[in-house]
């Protein structure tokens, strides 16, 4: 665990131009998925954050050969071995689960260790377990791991147990090499789960209602190697947006893909942030006057979850109550202690609402990242705030954003990296 932390200088207007980098949740799905054939495969557009390197050394332990510049990443799986994937390597990445289906494809069997990652409330596996069984695979009780097995997997017609981002991966994987149709119902369609099937429908699967929560997969017999662009991030890309409204600024953020933000810029209009989308960009301009909302997070297309905690931390500087939803995870909003200590006025009423008061004008302090999401609030309340703020645990920012500090910084920020 790297001890890096950020002291950022707060008070500067943003302006200028920055690129958003390729989408995390997308690629360390299409890695897993990269995984379904023993051809190599070709990524560009990788982010260069931690997350890719831990699943790397991952991909190492299984015998699998990988080999990363920085934003493009070959993959080649000759063989997969069939080995129990331990605790300490999956415990730092909760996408590791992804791993589920490209290993019972490979070896018919599969040994992984409860996968670690964000400390924001339980994540529970049933939603892939279900869909392992719908398709033909013993789940053998463990206490200890999750174990797999499978003679052959067979295509089915089934409802996930809930709209479950990994979930819908893992079970779309699984179905992509089964024999026969799979239809899946109470799918996530996320933009991440979009790259991924239109990555193994490069690769040669049949899977058709992309973008919708019905997918229909004609099994294949084989999938062979690609070259293929991972999509950007839309939640950098949000992230950014919301950096430059927060101050003031006049920015313009590329390569963006709108419609995969369509309610993030109603919010933003509601709020009173002013902002010009074009195809492939936004610019965000000065905005006054900011009016509180009602947030509320659920599966895409409604707000993102891991949105969240930045979009509020703007909806601090609107004048009146915001009152924030958090639909999804238990212990998302603890955040807002951190800023409490920069100067928020607000009020937990369960653990997964809150109603903060505005606006709040933040003054530097000493707070750290609960959360990779929750870092990137602190980290916009820094940017608006009085004097200087001291970020610790920077670790789960670098986990997820690419850069972040010099991004911002390339845009006016006074954002110090400090061992």
């Amino acid at each position: 665990m790297h001890t890096d932390r950020f002291k950022v200088t707060g008070g500067q207007k943003l302006s200028g131009q920055v690129r958003v980098s390729g989408s995390k949740n997308a690629t360390l799905p299409i890695i897993a998925a990269a995984l379904l054939t023993d051809e190599p495969v070709t990524l560009t557009n990788v982010p260069d954050i931690a997350d890719i390197y831990t699943m790397q050394h991952i991909l190492k332990f299984l015998g699998v050969e990988s080999d990363f510049d920085g934003s493009t990443m070959k993959i080649h799986a000759h063989a997969i071995a069939n080995v129990e994937v331990e605790h300490e390597l999956v415990s730092k990445l909760r996408a590791s689960i992804l791993l589920l289906a490209p290993l019972l494809v490979r070896n018919t069997e599969v040994r992984l260790a409860f996968p670690g990652g964000c400390v924001i409330g339980k994540r529970p596996v049933d939603a892939h377990l279900s869909a392992f069984e719908a398709l033909g695979a013993e789940v053998l009780d463990d206490k200890e791991l999750l174990h797999i097995k499978v003679d052959k997997l067979a295509g089915k017609d089934f409802t996930m147990t809930e709209a479950s981002v990994t979930g819908t991966e893992n079970a779309v994987m699984a179905a992509v090499l089964a024999e026969g149709k799979t239809t899946i119902r109470l799918a996530a369609s996320e933009p991440h789960v979009q790259d991924m099937c239109h990555f193994l429908n490069s690769m040669g699967a049949k899977i058709e209602g992309i973008g919708t929560h019905t997918l229909e997969i004609t099994g294949v017999k084989k999938l062979h190697g690609t070259e293929y662009r991972v999509t950007s991030d839309y939640i950098e890309a949000g992230t950014l947006v919301l950096a430059a409204a927060i101050t003031g600024g006049d920015v313009e953020v590329l390569d963006v893909v709108p419609h995969h933000l369509d309610i993030f810029w109603q919010k933003l209009r509601e709020v009173g942030v002013h902002f010009e989308l074009g195809e492939s960009s936004v610019r965000v301009l000065p905005s006054k006057d900011l009016k509180p909302i009602r947030l509320q997070t659920a599966v895409f297309p409604s707000f993102p979850t891991d949105m969240q905690a930045p979009f509020m931390t703007l909806l601090t500087q609107a004048n009146g109550k915001s009152f924030i939803f958090e639909t999804l995870f238990e212990g998302r909003l603890q955040y807002l202690y951190e800023l409490e200590k920069m100067g928020l006025d607000f009020k937990l009423i369960n653990p997964y609402q809150a109603e903060v008061c505005g606006p709040t004008t933040f003054k530097g302090r000493e707070v750290q990242s609960c959360d990779l999401r929750a870092g990137a609030a602190v980290v916009l309340a820094a940017l608006a705030a009085e004097g200087e703020t001291i970020i610790d645990n920077i670790y789960y920012i670098d986990r997820g954003y690419e850069k972040l500090d010099q991004k911002l910084n390339s845009l006016g920020a006074k954002i110090e990296r400090i061992k």
